[in-house]
């Protein structure tokens, strides 16, 4: 029997159908919580200062972070004030140092002994091994060329009288003196060329 020309079967289909693509709406749920929270960032910013509480941040100026500026001749400069920018980290606010690691300035003879030296210390820096105080140092202490005399000066003078040091002050004199006398490039290599400066005559 020919099934294909009998009117009482139905048509076969040989074919699934094409699959429709459905589209699903977002969850009213996540609606709701996206325009809550669009809606809170907008209030917070017309409620708050645009520019944050300056007393919870850091409130240092380009100035600040550009580093140290020479002193105009005849300024007063803040020897402490140096210090604490300066060589604190390192030496420390109580002039002790850290132990076998950087050196005392409290005590040190390198800073209460020949002024001289100590403003070439100061303009050129130490690399090297240096005794101070009894006690043997090998590191490096970067040269301070970068600040005027002024402040070479009032830095010198506060370690030369802070803490159990009583050391007469030094002038901005001394260390222009010595910038222009010397001729070093280089840090001083540790205690015996700071020995050998110090012999030598002014």
């Amino acid at each position: 029997m020919n099934y294909e020309s009998d009117p009482q079967r139905p048509a076969q289909q040989r074919e699934n159908t094409d699959p429709e693509e459905r589209i699903r709406p977002i969850p009213l749920i996540v609606v709701a919580l996206t325009a809550i929270m669009v809606a809170f960032g907008v209030l917070y910013i017309l409620t708050s200062d645009p520019f944050g509480n300056s007393a919870l941040g850091d409130r240092r100026t380009v100035a600040d972070l550009s580093g140290p500026v020479p002193a105009a001749a005849g300024a007063t400069v803040d020897g402490k004030q140096v210090f604490t920018a300066n060589c604190v980290a390192c030496h420390q606010a109580t002039g002790k140092g850290l132990p076998g690691v950087f050196p005392p300035l409290d005590g040190s003879e390198w800073v209460h002994g020949d002024a001289r030296t100590l403003a070439n210390i100061l303009l050129h820096g130490i690399n090297g091994e240096i005794e101070v105080v009894g006690a043997t140092y090998k590191g490096a202490m970067p040269a301070f060329q970068q600040l005027g005399d002024a402040e070479l000066a009032a830095v010198a003078t506060y370690i030369r009288s802070a803490w159990s040091n009583k050391s007469e002050a030094l002038e901005p004199g001394l260390f222009e003196q010595e910038r222009k006398a010397s001729t070093r490039t280089t840090p001083f290599e540790g205690g015996a060329a700071l020995k050998a400066l110090a012999a030598k005559p002014a």
